[in-house]
């Protein structure tokens, strides 16, 4: 009898932790459900997320003219196009450092063009010495040939030794007015060059000062 109270009789502190055991495996189960349960799904990708709020894909057009029709609609009006050109080049012939090519961009280049565009230059007719070649080489006349190839050829080397002087005088005072900057002597001198051999007219940007005029 005592036999069978033993082993039907358990111990009050086993009874006791029986329930809390039990109680803990449903609470840990629980928070698990409740976990996966607000996602369910594997995380989507930014391509896919992008894809999905920018909706579908239009399928690739068949024929070039179909092609073409949707370039064209992507581009926008012809008119709105002019208007946006014209109002570029406005801004870049004022100068606006938000449009010009990098090249021109900043205080320093501003200033290279004020000291060329404040003379004028020799090289400022290579273009028409350009033509003025073409023309001697087509005239099938030896003497006007003869004439005008040495009046070419002094014109040049004009030209170069007004060069050569005039970027060496852009590279010094650009570093006596800024001296904080990375001047290059060649990069400078060969961008005042550049300008120096172009029409006045069709400079770009535009000049801001007349010729004659002190820059200091």
């Amino acid at each position: 009898m005592n036999f069978l109270r033993r082993g039907s009789s358990t111990p009050e502190s086993s009874v006791s932790d029986e329930p809390a055991e039990a109680e803990d495996v449903v609470a840990v189960g629980a928070a698990r459900r409740n976990q996966t349960a607000g996602k369910g799904r594997p995380t989507r990708s930014r391509r896919d997320a992008e894809g999905r709020s920018r909706g579908p894909v239009a399928p690739a057009p068949k024929t070039q003219r179909e092609a073409m029709k949707r370039a064209k609609s992507l581009r926008g009006d012809k008119t709105e196009r002019r208007q946006a050109s014209a109002e570029r080049r406005k801004r870049m012939m004022a100068g606006d450092d938000r449009v010009l090519p990098v090249r021109d961009r900043g205080p320093v280049r501003a200033y290279v063009r004020d000291l060329v565009d404040s003379r004028r230059h020799l090289m400022g007719l290579f273009m028409p010495l350009a033509v003025l070649i073409f023309v001697t080489v087509v005239i099938p006349i030896p003497g006007i040939q003869n004439i005008g190839s040495l009046l070419c050829l002094c014109m040049l080397a004009a030209m170069v030794v007004e060069g050569t002087l005039l970027g060496r005088q852009i590279t010094a005072r650009v570093r006596a007015k800024y001296p904080d900057e990375e001047i290059r002597g060649f990069s400078m001198g060969w961008y005042g060059f550049t300008r120096a051999t172009q029409i006045r007219k069709l400079r770009m940007p535009a000049p801001r000062v007349s010729p004659g005029t002190a820059i200091d």
